[in-house]
């Protein structure tokens, strides 16, 4: 059976909470883009924190966790009642198809929509091995997904984490992009600035970018480094700068709300991560036709955008050396610099946003289909 062309598909989606990070810009961006189609978007998160991002008006927002009323001294009973209240929003809301995303959120929504006849979809939004972390997790992850309708992966080298009943049901999407960061790149004299923009937490390694930036700051006076955002190792990382002696050449200043606008002019763009999927970051900066170094990091994220050389530069994971070398490549090389932006700034042509949302559009429809 077909959905009548004038009925619209109620999608609901399933994330922590909505604050700053690449997985929930992705939610964000799709559900303002189907809700500005006529779709009906049901945004369902375990928390409500302070800092998210803003929600289209339009979407429905519902928080699954217990209250404080509803607590027990039992994690298995809080766990029972978490898992029951999440049910019964799938009762109440009845969508057509879930999109989940990230970790145990991928799990609950499986769990919690068994025999609702609901199609569902998960996101595994980076390395898989990282996003389940521990035995327990990554065993649940390879077995329980096989009864997801639909398996949403970042790159290629996530398959190889999971058995083939899982694989056959994955597929590639590309992120959904803001439309804000399409724009004719900037062809005028560049801020002797580098920057990097993301969460600052281990995982994404910035220390690593500082001591690399601090072994060339005597080298390139007149460059500053900003790093763009929040996280538990921000407050340690501002002494580090500190202790280098650095305080007038790097900057911390925290998050802000229009990185197009912030970063479009600047040098350099930098991801020193340990792991990442397919980072939205990089594809934006890439998109501004920024020069870019990134590290080739797991799942390869990377890697598929980069070609090494060609529209921007490669560095080994946490190689503090290799990063130095690359920086002073491209800051003793203004020509090549400016080459490694222009080809970059070819992605827009891969990310083009009609495009990708219509991919999403049409894969969402096709699990609500299957059970129609």
């Amino acid at each position: 059976m077909r959905l009548k062309e004038e009925k619209r598909i109620h999608v609901a989606m399933l994330i922590g909470a909505l604050t700053r990070g690449g997985s929930e810009r992705v939610l964000i961006n799709l559900s303002e883009y189907l809700v500005s189609i006529g779709y009906k978007v049901t945004m369902v998160t375990q928390y409500k924190r302070e800092a998210e991002y803003p929600l289209n008006p339009s979407v429905k927002r519902v928080i699954s966790d217990i209250t404080e009323e509803e607590c027990s001294k039992s994690r298995i009973v809080n766990f029972g009642r978490r898992f029951g209240k999440l049910r019964n929003i799938w009762k109440q809301e009845k969508p057509d198809v879930i999109l989940s995303f990230i970790g145990k959120n991928n799990m609950m929504a499986i769990l919690t929509s068994r025999f609702l006849h609901i199609p569902v979809a998960v996101s595994v939004r980076g390395e898989p091995s990282m996003e389940y972390y521990n035995g327990w997790m990554r065993f649940m992850a390879r077995h329980l997904f096989k009864y997801a309708d639909g398996i949403i992966l970042q790159t290629k080298q996530c398959y190889e984490f999971f058995p083939e009943a899982v694989r056959k049901k994955a597929v590639i999407l590309h992120n959904p992009v803001n439309s804000s960061f399409f724009r004719k790149r900037y062809e005028g004299e560049r801020e002797k600035e580098l920057v990097s923009v993301g969460r600052i937490d281990e995982n994404k390694n910035h220390e690593m970018l500082i001591r690399a930036f601090a072994e060339i700051a005597e080298e390139f006076p007149e460059y500053r480094l900003t790093i763009y955002g929040e996280g538990e190792k921000r407050g340690e990382l501002i002494e580090l700068v500190r202790q280098l002696g650095l305080e007038n050449r790097i900057s911390l200043p925290g998050s802000i709300e229009n990185v197009a606008d912030t970063i479009y002019k600047t040098g350099v763009f930098i991801l020193p991560s340990n792991t990442e999927g397919v980072p939205n970051t990089l594809i934006e900066a890439m998109i501004l036709g920024l020069t870019v170094v990134s590290t080739d990091c797991p799942c390869g994220g990377p890697a598929d955008l980069i070609r090494h050389g060609v529209n921007g530069l490669l560095t080994p994971v946490g190689d503090v050396q290799k990063m130095k070398e690359n920086l002073q490549n491209i800051l003793n090389d203004l020509q090549m610099r400016d080459l490694l932006g222009k080809e970059a700034a070819k992605t827009s042509d891969i990310y083009q946003p009609e495009k990708i949302y219509k991919e999403w559009e049409n894969y969402l429809i096709s699990l609500a289909l299957r059970r129609k």
